[in-house]
């Protein structure tokens, strides 16, 4: 009973199955910025805290303003996309 079982199992692991038809990205860029998030924010904090705690006040506010530059492209969605047709619409470019 036992053996038929396995030699059962090792018959249907053997049977060709279909290939994979390619890598799904679906959600690959909400993925990203859920997993980095935490991360750049950590980073900004410490560095932000550092440029506070040396009284380097300049240095913290082109800091933070680099800052909310690099958080506004990264995480708000389609922003680079609306950003260059509205580039691209305001230089008489129309597309394809």
């Amino acid at each position: 009973m036992t053996l038929n079982t396995i030699l059962l199992s090792a018959i249907d692991l053997a049977q060709p199955t279909a290939p994979p038809t390619g890598v799904n990205t679906q959600g690959l860029a909400d993925f990203l910025r859920k997993f980095f998030a935490p991360l750049f924010l950590v980073v900004v904090s410490v560095v932000a805290l550092f440029f506070l705690f040396t009284r380097e006040i300049t240095r913290f506010v082109q800091f933070i303003i680099l800052a909310i530059a690099i958080g506004v492209i990264f995480y708000v969605p389609n922003i680079i996309e609306v950003t260059a047709k509205a580039i691209a619409g305001a230089l008489g470019i129309t597309g394809g």
